[in-house]
């Protein structure tokens, strides 16, 4: 059994930091989405996804993976969507056994309408906090732990990695 890499002090108050800022920062953006819209953030960024894709459609399967969610979760959220009239399924035209998530006209219109407030909660919340050095820092290290972290397949050394 290796020896556990205990974090610094200096290590051990970043990730603290992190953590702290990391949750403030995202309950500031869902208080603000369901206070103006009445929109989880979680459903936000469905709605997000879909507009930026062709034909405003998603295979199920993709989206979810795109949103970090289980299936399960995913129809779940899909399901309070379809209710809103924001989403529809349809069955893939290539694969039987596949789903779309569809954004109707409904749903763009209802993320037009969020987006505004949306985008100034983020600027406000995260960017007016920072200069632009720090802005491109921000960006390099969220791009290489997402590199890292994305497709890791566990711990350094283990198959997959």
């Amino acid at each position: 059994m290796s020896e556990t890499r205990w974090l610094s002090p200096d290590e051990q108050r970043t990730w603290r930091a992190y953590l702290t800022a990391h949750r403030l920062l995202l309950d500031e953006i869902d208080a603000q989405l369901r206070r103006d819209s009445g929109i989880p953030h979680a459903y936000y960024e469905i709605l997000v996804r879909l507009s930026e894709t062709p034909g405003r459609a998603l295979r199920m399967s993709v989206l979810a993976e795109d949103t970090r969610v289980s299936a399960s979760r995913l129809s779940h959220a899909i399901t309070r969507l379809e209710e809103r009239g924001w989403v529809r399924r349809e069955d893939c035209p290539t694969d039987r056994r596949g789903q779309l998530a569809v954004l109707t006209d409904d749903g763009f219109a209802a993320l037009a309408g969020a987006a505004p407030g949306h985008v100034e909660t983020v600027r406000r919340a995260l960017f007016d906090a920072l200069d632009a050095e720090q802005v491109r820092w921000l960006g390099v290290i969220s791009e290489t732990l997402a590199d890292h972290l994305d497709g890791a397949g566990g711990p350094p050394g283990s198959p997959g990695r």
